[in-house]
């Protein structure tokens, strides 16, 4: 069973994977493409244009992407330890960043900024506040 957090985006465009890849990249969080809408892909593939479901392969775990209209999900197991969910919120907070996002949080929506000061990501990714 997995878990899911939501990044709605104006004008209902959902960035391509590589803006968020190269904000993660930029700030020492390493993450590479394991597929590509069910197909296996080489770790540094570019997606088409109308990709529906990227698996993320980080050193913590695998993170899914499915974009659908206006919104993207972001998936990973229910039973994650800290670190799996670190790289969740990462990736959630690089695309949130990449297409001026706001990310459905518990409390309510919340601009990338506001979510990287308050989600638990990995150490390279925060911020002092």
């Amino acid at each position: 069973m997995g878990v899911e957090q939501t990044v709605l985006f104006p004008a209902g465009h959902v960035p391509d994977w590589e803006p968020a890849r190269l904000l993660l990249e930029q700030h020492g969080f390493p993450v590479q493409l394991r597929m590509i809408d069910g197909q296996l892909s080489f770790p540094d593939e570019t997606p088409p244009a109308d990709w529906r479901e990227l698996r993320l392969g980080t050193p913590q775990g695998m993170v899914t992407v499915r974009r659908e209209p206006g919104r993207a999900v972001f998936v990973t197991w229910g039973n994650a330890d800290t670190a799996l969910v670190q790289a969740w919120h990462a990736a959630t907070w690089a695309f949130a960043e990449a297409g001026g996002g706001r990310v459905q949080a518990p409390t309510g929506s919340v601009s990338a900024a506001e979510f990287r000061r308050s989600a638990d990501l990995p150490a390279v990714l925060r911020e002092v506040v």
